[in-house]
């Protein structure tokens, strides 16, 4: 996952620093870095389907999913599109970062965790094949059944086609110049239990995936976006309170802004990174109130629960929120 969203990261943030020891093309637009402390000691672990917040020399943040050894303690990987429309981010990394260049790591997280079953199918678009490729790994290992469906523009611009190979007709790679759109029904077949079915990549493709898999059990569809979806107008438009249940603050959120831009206003400091509500820094818990939430995070049922929230972009479905803050 790369998430193509300015931000600083902000002071105090769980922040490593990291050098970057490897940057090699995969594919056409696509490059890998290798990231090591310096001191060249173990890095935290992580799972199948994380990321981390790269924190660039120039200041901004992006996301990028870990797609290298999870067994390796002392090397991150990740994937890097080089984007169309690179605000900054994307195009630093492929034309100005370096071997060598020292670069500031939060994380990792995982909000797109590999759940136990008996059949995995995978669904990637393009640079979505980063968080499955790990997944692929532990599903081979764990000597699960699984089967990969790959789609790309074109067969040069798809990372990774090397290593995939190994897995023989496991994985079934689909250029869009050569084969036209990916077969979505034909290669998930009819509902069944004991599956579930994991998807990255553009949001066309995940629309898809959500119609393609509406008869299956719930929750067999699981999908990472690169941005969230547009998810409306806000069920409110008057401004409300948001309560700091530590300090007894109460802070007033207006229409124009964000309940995190409210609390930056009165110096309270709240871990954020995408500020799109897709990359899971900012969750925060909810005392009491309902929340009006507007992130790509959430399930049906956690949103129900209502016992937490993603304060860069969700908002308040009652005049008054407390938060554990």
């Amino acid at each position: 996952m790369t998430v193509t969203t300015p931000a600083v990261a902000p002071a105090g943030a769980d922040v490593a620093t990291l050098r970057v020891v490897g940057k090699q093309v995969q594919a056409e637009g696509v490059l890998t870095l290798d990231l090591a402390a310096p001191s060249g000691g173990r890095l935290r672990d992580w799972t199948p389907g994380s990321h981390v917040d790269l924190v660039l020399p120039n200041g901004l943040t992006r996301q990028y999913s870990l797609c290298g050894d999870r067994f390796d303690p002392t090397t991150y990987r990740v994937g890097v599109l080089l984007e169309p429309e690179s605000r900054g981010g994307s195009a630093y990394v492929h034309r100005e970062l370096a071997v060598g260049d020292v670069v500031g790591i939060g994380g990792p997280r995982n909000n797109f965790p590999l759940v136990p079953a008996d059949t995995y199918l995978f669904v990637a678009g393009g640079i979505g094949i980063t968080p499955l490729l790990p997944m692929v790994r532990q599903a081979e290992m764990l000597g699960a059944d699984w089967r990969l469906l790959y789609g790309g523009r074109t067969r040069r611009s798809m990372a990774f086609l090397d290593e995939l190979s190994a897995h023989g007709e496991r994985v079934l790679v689909r250029p869009q110049d050569e084969t036209g759109l990916l077969d979505l029904a034909g290669f998930l077949g009819g509902p069944r239990p004991g599956v579930r079915v994991y998807s990255c990549g553009p949001a066309p493709l995940l629309a898809a995936m959500e119609a393609a898999c509406a008869e299956w059990p719930p929750y067999t569809l699981r999908t990472e976006r690169f941005v969230a979806a547009d998810g409306g107008a806000p069920a409110r438009t008057a401004p409300f309170e948001v309560e700091l249940a530590r300090t007894g603050t109460t802070v007033t959120v207006d229409p124009g802004s964000t309940v995190l831009e409210a609390l930056d206003r009165v110096g309270v400091e709240v871990l954020s990174s995408c500020r799109r509500g897709v990359c899971g820094t900012c969750e925060t818990t909810v005392l009491a109130g309902r929340p009006d939430h507007r992130d790509a995070l959430l399930d049906d049922d956690e949103r129900a629960a209502g016992d937490c929230m993603y304060v860069c972009v969700s908002r308040s479905l009652d005049d008054r929120l407390v938060l554990d803050l």
